[in-house]
């Protein structure tokens, strides 16, 4: 992942809304949710968080696929890894053991 990637992810995740929208995408799985359901979990005004949502699309964390009147938001599973690779990378790097391997991860 390139620096500027990493920051533009990091600076979205930076906002308290965003991480907490986030990290419930990141419960619900590959499935995602409902912006509607989101924003009641949250107890944030839908407008709201219809604005952060964008937020994190457009730093390539989450997805949006409409289905009929609804949308259904997703993590971009590929950007997470991406993003938590990138700041492991050089994990222990200074010093001689071995580091949490994240390559292997399954989600």
């Amino acid at each position: 992942m390139e620096i500027s990637t990493a920051l533009t992810a990091l600076g979205a995740l930076s906002q308290e809304t965003r991480l907490k929208a986030f990290k419930l995408l990141v419960e619900y799985g590959h499935s995602g949710a409902q912006a509607g359901d989101l924003a009641a979990a949250l107890q944030v005004p839908h407008n709201t968080l219809s604005f952060h949502l964008a937020h994190l699309e457009r730093a390539g964390l989450v997805r949006s696929n409409k289905m009929g009147r609804c949308v259904i938001y997703s993590v971009q599973r590929e950007t997470m890894n991406g993003l938590v690779l990138f700041l492991n990378e050089n994990c222990c790097s200074r010093e001689n053991v071995d580091c949490l391997n994240l390559t292997e991860a399954k989600c």
